[in-house]
């Protein structure tokens, strides 16, 4: 029986450290940090948007998660992201994929939810 790529990030507790590593990358990011530095000095606000995305990242790769936060574009819009902002976010994340020691075919498939939301959040 083949895993879900959410027993493969390591539940929810795999997630929650992988989310936590990204955080930590993008802030050490001079592409996209200043996005993400502000948030050093609201730690309330950085911890319930961890809390969304591990709850995301969770629902949107077969966990028992409920998202209940926004819908992307809504959350993105105003942010303007760019696009060579977004790989650098990508870049993070999988630099955090590693860091936790991730399968390829489980990289692979957290590409494409990452692909896939690409369009809800770009220069929106």
């Amino acid at each position: 029986m083949n895993k879900s790529l959410f027993e493969r990030l390591g539940g929810r507790a795999g997630i929650s450290t992988i989310v936590d590593n990204t955080v930590t990358n993008h802030m050490e990011n001079p592409a996209i940090n200043a996005r993400f530095i502000p948030f050093k000095d609201q730690p309330e606000r950085l911890a319930i948007i961890k809390s969304h995305t591990i709850d995301f990242f969770s629902a949107g790769s077969g966990g028992p998660a409920t998202y209940t936060g926004k819908d992307m574009v809504t959350a993105h819009t105003g942010m303007n992201i760019s696009p060579g902002e977004y790989m650098h976010v990508m870049d993070d994340i999988f630099k955090a994929l590693d860091q936790n020691g991730i399968d390829e075919e489980s990289k692979k498939d957290v590409l494409a939810i990452l692909w896939s939301l690409k369009g809800m959040m770009i220069s929106k």
